[in-house]
């Protein structure tokens, strides 16, 4: 009997936001995938477009306000100075374990085949030109053709 245990054989990454630790964390599920022999695309739509900006990508933030998991008021997150010190901190802490910086991670990603796409609805809405993005995003792609790639059996969706 041929039994179907459920093999992942594609992940599909939804990034929607642009702060540090979203982005972080589709980039290393993108690429874990990749490292398991699975494989991955990701599409970056709203704020999660500006990982993948040239002028952007260099400059995300941790989100200080309205993030519990911070374990501050959100009146001191909110302070000045409170997300660039947040920022900062964590970027330290990734360099202790050697993670990369966003460019260089794209690098990674797109050295290990990980299919990028950006979001048209968004793309427009932001009044971008595809010389702002990232060259490693293949394609400005609508929802539609996104679902599309996402056919066949064994594909998994993730939305951060």
């Amino acid at each position: 009997m041929n039994e179907n245990k459920g093999a992942i054989k594609k992940m599909m990454i939804i990034l929607s936001k642009g702060t540090i630790e979203n982005v972080y964390a589709a980039f290393v599920l993108a690429n874990g995938a990749r490292m398991e022999g699975i494989e991955s695309e990701i599409f970056f739509t709203f704020f999660g477009l500006e990982a993948v900006h040239k002028k952007k990508l260099d400059s995300l933030r941790v989100a200080t306000v309205g993030n519990p998991a911070m374990h501050i008021p959100t009146m001191i997150g909110g302070l000045p100075g409170m997300e660039a010190l947040a920022t900062t901190m964590m970027k330290k802490e990734m360099e202790k374990i050697d993670m990369p910086d966003v460019p260089e991670f794209l690098e990674i990603l797109t050295a290990s085949g990980v299919r990028m796409w950006a979001c048209k609805l968004a793309f427009d809405m932001f009044h971008y030109k595809e010389e702002d993005l990232y060259e490693g995003v293949e394609k400005i792609i609508t929802v539609g053709d996104f679902y599309k790639r996402s056919e066949g059996e064994g594909v998994h969706m993730l939305f951060i």
